[in-house]
């Protein structure tokens, strides 16, 4: 089975079951400050998941990118990616455990579908802690869809248990299906979870019923959820015998390409393998952050910073390949030729692509001449040492400033009759990995971001700012990414220049009319078709659904939207532009502050 395949049969067994399929969303996640990619099928519906009705009803599924970057030191290994796909189905109030159950249950057993052997299943289940009981209502409908007890495997919070750490909201015990690959167990403790390899991972159903209070008790949900998720790649691994997700049809042909390029064949030497794996992880990562409709560029912080690591990483693994030069274009080019069909965003941002990785290319390979100049500079000092050790602590800010590889160090080092402290350098490199995994993965854990009443404020003066900036700059102006939190907004928007202080001053002073004249804040289903005629404003080269929420403040502002809004801009508070500036090349970025406003409305 190819990964096209088994997209199709998921999205054709939900739909045939009664759920809508809708379109997966961007990666670049719009107001959540928790993450700086979409880490999760369930992401971008979390509003509908906290209770705002969907326009496409109350049954949905959807296939979803996804990138997640906090193991990236991982990648190279037979399993780990950055970016994946997630196929996923939902319950919003609908059905709940039995119905969602056996609906996983057929999908991965019946003649029609994956055809999977029921004695290759086994599933776990939540163990019970604190006033939670034990999960026997989810293994008695296991039991009955035909995994024996011996199969089913209770486990605590830390296993089978969804919801915000620490935080207020809606959270329950899931249920994870897992694939036995036929390995020898590993011990007499051997089970699902283990970290042997016998059993994988393919499925995880939760169930979200209960609402976890600021007391940390937890009470019953009126309107129970399943969210759903399924790995594509892991999957099809799994039901072609495959020992590695880099054996899939989506990686071979890019491998192939690497091949040509370095003259290494895959499978011949196991440090080759690593880094032809790293290239063709990292460079599907990045075609896709490029080719989204929010595309982010490399650059020094957030989620650009994510994305030129990921570039300069797979540069780096070139070199040692023997790759000389930029070459990431060919391998990028493969990828968008074979996600096309279901991402066609990477077909229409291909120039782009290409040209962001081969700049990137670039820029890098002039960084490791910096880096071998600074070396060089460095060298006299280093030589005074009498142990002949360069400190682990330096070669690390060459590897952090020069993104030179300590590789590379160690091997000039050795040319000057010196040694390096690599101890020291990954003691360095931990620290660095540590905050890079707070900055990348954030705190996602339930995915539920921050409704509260300040960033629904937050949230609805975004909705103000780009109609203003569209009044006062032209129509140039669309919103390339937003982010929000109790604190501040920020809002990033294509234009070709910086603004001026008198535009700055026109956009801040249109906005604050539009919140003195304590304008309404209503909201409309409609179809597609009928919102782009209306002229309501919306990230049009990203994918959405025939049927969408359009929100309206006034007469003044009208755009697609999901998540919280005031009910009236009185509501929101002065407003005030604290910083203007480039957030990429021809994006710009504005940071704003609220103060003050009315507090919201009770909501019936």
């Amino acid at each position: 089975m190819t990964v096209p395949e088994l997209r199709a049969k998921f999205i054709s067994f939900f739909t045939q079951h009664g759920h809508v399929e809708i379109s997966g969303r961007s990666l670049i996640p719009d107001n959540d400050p928790t993450v700086l990619f979409t880490t999760a099928g369930m992401q971008p519906l979390v509003p509908y998941l906290m209770g705002q009705p969907h326009p496409a009803g109350t049954r949905l599924t959807d296939y979803q990118k996804c990138v997640r970057t906090g193991d990236i030191d991982a990648v190279g290994d037979a399993a780990h990616l950055t970016f994946f796909e997630m196929l996923g189905n939902w319950s919003l109030g609908d059905y709940f455990k039995a119905e969602s159950i056996a609906y996983s249950y057929e999908f991965l057993t019946g003649s029609e579908w994956l055809a999977i052997p029921p004695e290759k299943l086994s599933v776990t289940v939540f163990a019970g802690e604190d006033s939670i009981p034990r999960d026997e209502e989810s293994a008695a409908i296991w039991e009955r869809m035909g995994i024996p007890r011996e199969r089913i495997y209770f486990l605590p919070r830390s296993d089978n248990w969804w919801g915000p750490a620490g935080a207020t909201g809606p959270c329950g015990p899931d249920t994870e299906i897992f694939f036995d690959t036929g390995k020898e167990a590993c011990g007499a403790d051997c089970r699902p979870g283990c970290a042997c390899g016998k059993y994988v991972e393919i499925w995880n159903n939760v169930f979200m019923q209960y609402n976890k209070t600021a007391d940390g008790s937890f009470e019953p949900l009126a309107r129970k959820c399943v969210d759903t998720g399924m790995g594509v790649e892991r999957t099809v691994a799994m039901l072609n015998g495959m020992q590695s997700v880099y054996e899939t049809d989506v990686f071979l042909p890019v491998i192939k390409c690497i091949e040509a390029l370095s003259g290494k064949q895959y499978g011949a030497l196991p440090a080759d393998d690593v880094n032809i794996r790293i290239i063709a992880d990292h460079v599907r990562t990045a075609t896709f952050i490029l080719g989204d409709a929010q595309a982010v560029s490399p650059g020094r912080t957030g989620a650009g910073y994510i994305l030129r690591r990921i570039i300069r990483r797979a540069v780096r693994c070139g070199r040692k390949l023997g790759i000389a030069g930029a070459f990431l274009a060919q391998p990028a080019d493969i990828i968008i030729g074979e996600y096309q069909g279901a991402y066609p965003e990477l077909a229409e941002h291909r120039e782009f692509i290409v040209s962001q990785l081969t700049q990137e290319e670039g820029r890098f390979l002039k960084t490791l001449k910096s880096g071998e100049n600074e070396f060089e500079k460095l060298l006299p000092n280093l030589q005074k040492n009498p142990r002949k050790i360069i400190p682990g602590r330096v070669a690390f800010r060459l590897y952090d400033t020069y993104g030179f590889p300590i590789e590379l160090t160690e091997e000039l080092a050795a040319e000057n009759g010196m040694t390096v402290d690599v101890a020291g350098f990954h003691i360095e490199e931990k620290k660095h990995q540590e905050e890079s995994r707070t900055l990348s993965a954030g705190s996602f854990k339930s995915g539920l971001g921050d409704h509260s009443e300040i960033s629904t404020k937050y949230h609805t003066a975004t909705h103000l700012l780009h109609q203003a900036l569209a009044e006062v700059l032209g129509p140039e102006v669309a919103q390339r990414g937003s982010n929000i939190t109790p604190e501040r907004l920020r809002f990033d928007f294509s234009f070709s220049r910086p603004m001026t202080k008198d535009e700055i001053k026109r956009v801040e002073d249109l906005v604050n009319e539009k919140i003195a004249e304590d304008l309404p804040v209503t909201c409309q289903e409609m179809d597609i078709e009928d919102a782009k005629k209306l002229g309501a404003r919306a990230l049009f080269s990203e994918k959405y659904d025939r049927r969408v929420t359009v929100y309206m403040i006034g007469d003044f502002s009208m755009e697609l939207c999901a998540g919280p809004h005031v009910q009236h801009t009185a509501q929101i508070g002065h407003f005030t532009i604290t910083k203007e500036q480039s957030s990429s090349a021809g994006v710009r970025r504005i940071r704003a502050v609220i103060a003050g406003g009315l507090p919201l409305d009770p909501v019936a």
